[in-house]
């Protein structure tokens, strides 16, 4: 291993090298924080540019613009509430609320810093572990990926307020339903279609996403009228805004070193990929958080923030695992970056370590110098990412409406789509009037398509049997943790009552 990183180090530090990593960071920051495009995008837009390269300095330009996007992705989703990429969902939920509480500054701060140590932590362990790992990600099958899925919904809790797991739940339902939507790709009927054809390839996420975060919330600006957060003043941003106390750096740092070893952990899975990483490190911190400290969620919660920014940023490390050591793509983006490396002559799986040593751990050792260039690029730029916020309402809201519409018509070019849109808002708005949260929805959409699939091709292996849901002991352990999230705050409410003495005034009432 040491000779490998010796072999990583010689080829990044090339003056071309590192040039790339620069360029590749900056411009996946810059495409990442745009509503809309997202890292698969912004990694296919510089495919041409590296058919000049060699293919060292290729994947490290690939690798620098990945990893670019989905730390800059943040950005969009904290400042003005619009997650154009699936793994910055989970974002939004603290981000936005910590922004509108006059903190945008720190909020982009702390999403930076547990972007970059989510990241560091993940290229450390992909480094040490990744030939193990691989073995590991191949032990999984279809039983396997179901009830992880599973376990990834539920999650749904550290969505739900007091009283509202019903409500999270019925959001999750129905995110399933609109999964459902489309041609099935295994036997190729139409699903829910009612005769169109714009609805055969199923909802676009990004559609569903503007319509039910962005959207919403400009029309939620609107109607809400409240002059005292029109705006906030220029003069209240600034680099000292971007100052992290000690006590929150304590409070936060054991979050990022959870997230990242859970994100990474999930990063591995082929398919899995940085969005369920993302929301099951906010769901395993809201479930270990204090009971105080649950209220806090979903209001500008810094470990809430905290979470997903690590969790996403260490899974879209890990799905390097599967792609260099399997060949096997972990998420969209690398399947794109896949085809890169089949594109250059490289065939990567167990051999390409020694087939092309420059290639492979030149890859991972950039990641390194990746990570500290998107910490230097981005926290000078804070105080000018947030000064988004200073817009007044009456220019903010038309801005919201322009990208959400713009970015998705870019994405599609369909007018149907920009119609659905607006009846998804609509709809979305009424709900959210009634209390419904929106990010059950979007999770059981995300997970919806990989559950029917694992679900079917575990059923046929097991000719239709459920029994692969306790037969197998990877799955039955992965059920048991399931259950145990699931009770786990029922025990701890019930232990909270029994200190209290059970009488009614002293019981503490736990959100799940």
């Amino acid at each position: 291993m040491l000779s490998g990183m010796l072999t990583g180090i010689s080829t990044t530090m090339i003056p071309m090298n590192i040039a790339m990593v620069l360029f590749g960071c900056f411009m996946g920051s810059l495409i990442g924080m745009l509503p809309g495009l997202g890292p698969i995008t912004a990694v296919a837009l510089m495919i041409p540019v590296t058919y000049g390269l060699d293919p060292s300095s290729g994947m490290v330009l690939l690798a620098g613009v990945y990893y670019g996007a989905i730390f800059g992705g943040s950005t969009s989703s904290i400042l003005i509430n619009a997650p154009g990429e699936a793994a910055t969902v989970a974002t939004a939920l603290d981000g936005y609320p910590l922004a509108r509480q006059g903190h945008p500054g720190k909020a982009l701060a702390v999403a930076a810093y547990a972007s970059f140590s989510g990241g560091t932590i993940s290229v450390i362990m992909l480094m040490i572990f990744a030939p193990i790992l691989a073995s590991v990600a191949t032990s999984f099958q279809s039983a396997d990926y179901f009830a992880l899925m599973i376990l990834g919904l539920t999650a749904v809790s550290a969505f739900a307020g007091r009283g509202g797991v019903l409500k999270a739940l019925l959001m999750v339902v129905l995110g399933l339903m609109l999964a459902t939507v489309g041609t099935d790709q295994t036997s190729g009927v139409q699903r829910f279609t009612f005769g169109s054809l714009e609805l055969l390839d199923g909802i676009e996420f990004l559609l569903l996403a503007m319509a039910t975060f962005a959207l919403t919330e400009a029309l939620s600006i609107v109607l809400k009228r409240d002059e005292s957060s029109d705006s906030l003043k220029p003069r209240t941003i600034g680099f000292k805004n971007l100052k992290v106390t000690k006590s929150e750096f304590k409070q936060i740092a054991p979050t990022i070193g959870r997230s990242s070893l859970l994100g990474f952990i999930i990063g591995v899975l082929p398919g899995a990929g940085a969005t369920l990483g993302s929301f099951m490190a906010y769901g395993m911190e809201r479930n270990l958080a204090s009971p105080e400290e649950q209220k806090k969620f979903g209001k500008g919660s810094l470990r809430g923030l905290a979470a997903p920014e690590a969790g996403n940023n260490a899974a879209s490390s890990g799905s390097f695992v599967p792609l260099l050591c399997l060949g096997i793509p972990g998420s969209g983006t690398t399947a794109v970056m896949l085809g890169a490396l089949i594109a250059y002559g490289i065939e990567p799986g167990p051999r390409m370590l020694t087939a092309n040593p420059q290639v492979f751990w030149g890859l991972i050792m950039s990641m390194y110098l990746g990570n500290v260039f998107l910490l230097i690029l981005n926290l000078p730029l804070i105080p000018y990412f947030a000064r988004l916020l200073a817009v007044p309402r009456n220019f903010m809201v038309p801005m919201i409406l322009f990208f959400s519409l713009m970015g998705v018509y870019l994405v599609t070019f369909n007018d149907f789509d920009i119609l659905m849109m607006v009846i998804f808002c609509i709809a979305a708005m009424a709900l959210r009037l009634m209390n419904f949260p929106m990010a059950p929805l979007l999770l059981g959409f995300i997970l919806g398509g990989l559950m029917e699939d694992n679900l079917r091709r575990a059923l046929l292996i097991y000719n239709d049997s459920f029994s692969f849901m306790w037969e197998r002991p990877l799955t039955l352990g992965i059920n048991l943790a399931t259950l145990l999230i699931l009770v786990f705050p029922m025990i701890r409410s019930f232990i909270a009552r029994r200190k209290g003495g059970g009488k009614p005034g002293n019981e503490v009432v736990v959100e799940v």
